[in-house]
């Protein structure tokens, strides 16, 4: 406990006026004004004499325990505060009490003389605010976040409460009632810092980008020399695509003090965002001078090399995320040896499991044929919605569906089906072909034939938008509207975007040139089968991308500045996918001239079509 705690805890307990013998309160007057004036032995011997005059002069004995909490005896402090309490159950003898109990780590005894102020008491904020305290201390979170609460229905201004509820509410991911917790505060201190940087953290986390960059650039000028408030300001300018800004203030936090690895790491991500990939290669390489087990940084410099095409080292440092503790957690550490290519497996038992999204997997089972090749048996487990695309793939001996509590029969080894690039020792020369789904059942395919009807024109299906969840997708995906300049092209167009976000699915079903059949999508097998009817896929880096090219349905891929580390650099084609085209960005990270280019090319495709009857 610091000592600012200490007199805040005890000074709440401030004995007031009593009926005791005037000896005894002018004495314990004398001692109240020893005690304010720092002259601790001299308010000791006063209340001593005031209880030799009167040994049960109550608020006496509540400045003894004041005295001794102040000098950290706590258990004379809880002695003296009980014989006061017998005398005159005051609510201020009773906070100390609790606060001293708390201190000393007595927390069911605090929370108890909480209780019983508060029966005393019940429309008295602090108590509720003290309340909190102790069943925060308890780890009872959700009980505490009550207690502060209330104390703010009684006292709607606060403070303290009121930062406990928003830290409370920020740990429960209730982000828009952390704000206004926060702003509470602001409210009364406009320059209380702390309050500032997690309202603004609360901003950052529900995407209000504006709201982050502005509490972030006050907060800079009440700190104006933190590196931390430098590199939050630099985050919020990258989050708001205003990386070369951000640069500056990195670089500002790391003159204050140099070598800070998370503005490192926030530096080398700004550096990727404006494809200085050298740059940023050097940054993680530095990372890795100071810490060198830091597996972030490893990772990330694996996905640089791999967009620079350096695939041998990229495919290496990519194992670095199985030592970041929050990757890929549904993936079981396995007591089995993990397979990377250097044991013959020949007669062996080879399980291969998804460890991350679904466009993954699809790019990478074109391994799954190989690994049988080499005598494997493979047992595949990937989730639900790709088991039916996946089981009939050649090798497969036996393909089972995800779920936490799966039982996997007996196998020898393991791969995580990301691994099996480096498993293969891939280059970009060695590239395994496209060519490895089986295609899609006939009578599936001819029945989205007969539903999209006569194909008097170019077919065309259509995805903006992937996972939300996604780390990159605030640049990866677009809103419905900025495609909708394609719809002047005479074509079907044919949507095939799962999992509409509200403003999509209300402009969506306002538009009669899109035909949506998403709802009989049920897995990628039967999205394949429909995938197979179309003409050409236009669609944003996402599972649906993977799957039409996979196929070898033309597929056209609309890329953001900053692109995925798979598309490579500077290319318009991919060597993983021979019917893909790649439609980038400029440096205006804008996705509407990306959809100009697009219509454009559209629009030839859809003029030199020929009819099928």
């Amino acid at each position: 406990m610091s000592r600012s705690d200490r007199n805040k805890g005890a000074m709440s307990a401030k004995p007031g006026p009593t009926a005791a013998a005037p000896l005894s309160a002018s004495l314990y007057e004398a001692g109240l004004q020893h005690l304010g004036g720092g002259r601790m032995l001299d308010a000791q011997m006063s209340c001593e004499q005031a209880l030799a005059a009167d040994p049960n002069h109550a608020d006496s004995l509540a400045l003894m325990g004041i005295i001794a909490l102040q000098t950290g005896q706590h258990d004379h402090a809880v002695a003296w505060f009980s014989r006061a309490i017998r005398q005159s159950p005051k609510i201020d003898y009773l906070t100390s009490l609790g606060f001293t109990l708390k201190q000393m780590g007595r927390l069911d005894d605090a929370l108890a003389v909480f209780d019983k102020a508060i029966q005393l008491k019940p429309d008295d904020a602090e108590l509720w605010k003290h309340m909190g305290g102790v069943l925060l201390a308890q780890n009872r979170s959700a009980e505490a976040l009550l207690s502060y609460q209330h104390a703010l229905s009684i006292n709607p201004v606060h403070r303290e409460a009121a930062f406990q509820s928003g830290l409370l509410l920020h740990g429960e991911q209730r982000y828009q009632e952390a704000v206004q917790a926060f702003t509470v505060c602001l409210t009364q201190q406009p320059d209380d810092l702390q309050s500032l940087q997690m309202r603004a953290r609360c901003a950052r986390q529900m995407k209000r980008y504006d709201d982050y960059l502005a509490d972030c650039q006050r907060a800079q000028t009440l700190a104006p020399t933190d590196p931390l408030v430098c590199n939050n300001l630099g985050d919020a300018l990258v989050c708001l695509g205003r990386s070369a800004e951000a640069l500056a203030w990195f670089d500002k936090a790391l003159a204050l003090r140099p070598g800070l690895v998370d503005v490192l790491h926030n530096k080398g991500f700004a550096l990727l965002q404006l494809l200085r990939f050298e740059e940023a290669a050097a940054i993680y390489r530095e990372i890795l001078a100071i810490e060198p087990d830091n597996a972030k940084a490893e990772w990330q410099l694996a996905h640089v090399e791999l967009q620079c095409g350096d695939y041998e080292a990229g495919w290496a440092h990519r194992e670095a995320r199985w030592k970041m503790p929050d990757f890929s957690p549904d993936y079981p550490r396995f007591a089995q040896p993990k397979w990377l290519g250097k044991e013959e497996i020949a007669g062996q038992t080879i399980l291969i499991e998804e460890d991350e999204g679904f466009g993954d997997n699809i790019q990478f089972a074109r391994y799954l044929p190989m690994v049988a090749a080499r005598g494997g048996k493979v047992i595949l487990v990937v989730r639900e919605p790709l088991q039916r695309l996946m089981a009939g793939i050649d090798g497969v001996s036996q393909c089972l569906a995800f779920t936490p509590d799966l039982q996997r029969p007996a196998f020898d080894m393991h791969c995580p089906i990301m691994s099996l690039p480096l498993a293969f020792g891939t280059t970009l020369a060695t590239i395994p072909p496209a060519d490895y789904l089986p295609p899609p059942p006939a009578d599936r395919v001819a029945v989205w034939e007969q539903r999209l009807g006569w194909h008097d024109r170019l077919r065309v299906g259509l995805v903006w938008s992937g996972n939300p969840h996604q780390a990159n997708d605030g640049n990866r995906s677009m809103p419905l509207s900025t495609l909708l300049p394609l719809l002047d092209v005479e074509a079907d167009f044919i949507s095939l975007q799962k999992e509409l976000r509200p403003a999509d699915k209300a402009l969506l079903a306002q538009q009669s040139g899109i035909r949506d059949v998403t709802a009989d999508l049920s897995d990628f097998a039967e999205t394949a089968a429909l995938m197979s009817c179309l003409d050409v896929v236009v669609t944003v880096c996402t599972s649906a991308a993977h799957l039409a090219a996979t196929l070898g349905r033309p597929t056209w891929i609309m890329l953001p500045y900053a692109a995925d580390w798979r598309w490579l650099r500077d290319r318009d084609d991919s060597p993983w996918y021979p019917s893909a085209r790649l439609f980038r960005q400029d440096a205006g990270c804008r996705f509407e001239p990306v959809v100009a280019r697009v219509r454009g090319e559209l629009a030839a495709k859809a003029a030199a079509f020929t009819p099928t009857p």
